[in-house]
């Protein structure tokens, strides 16, 4: 019978062990990761591009013959390098005329800033106890994925973190620190 827990945090419930070379390592040793695909808007190709481009899923989604998971998840746009970069490239022009449109830039960027702009971000995931298994899918799927147009790349660290983030949080990111409790 299993043992219930009376914590009330969830690191003590959830069975994460750790997050390490891109996998989450569960309390039972399963491996769970996988791939990151780089979002495409396919409804602005023409219509048999988009045909083939679901035909093509559909067969990869058929190939696949174990258990997965399809995840998106939304993650803040940090802007903060670009407007850097925009305020020097102010600073350093003297034409009337590029620092008007330089000016725009960093204003179109502030809105976006205020805006909480977020990418939305599409994951396939997996688990499985053996690691050279593991290794074997991610390249499988991310063939499979080139196949039908998409890019896709295994999932690192921070992309798992963020994930559990979500799912725990509802989305809602929190920017307070610890909290203890005596």
């Amino acid at each position: 019978m299993a043992k219930k827990s009376n914590s009330p945090f969830t690191e003590d419930w959830l069975p994460v062990r750790s997050i390490q070379n891109n996998m989450i390592i569960t309390t039972n040793n399963y491996k769970v990761g996988g791939v990151k695909v780089t979002p495409r808007n396919i409804f602005i190709l023409d219509f048999d591009m988009q045909n083939n481009i679901l035909t093509a899923l559909r067969n990869f989604y058929n190939t696949i013959d174990y258990e997965f998971w399809l995840i998106s998840a939304d993650r803040p746009v940090d802007l903060s390098v670009y407007m850097s970069q925009m305020q020097q490239l102010l600073n350093d022009t003297s034409s009337p005329a590029v620092r008007k449109l330089i000016l725009q830039d960093i204003q179109k960027g502030e809105k976006f800033i205020d805006g909480n702009v977020v990418d939305t971000e599409y994951y396939l995931i997996f688990k499985t106890k053996d690691v050279d298994l593991f290794q074997k899918r991610v390249r499988q799927m991310i063939t499979g994925l080139a196949t039908c147009g998409l890019n896709a790349s295994m999932i690192s660290n921070s992309d798992l973190r963020l994930i559990l983030e979500n799912f725990l949080n509802g989305g809602n990111t929190n920017e307070f620190g610890m909290v203890m409790i005596q």
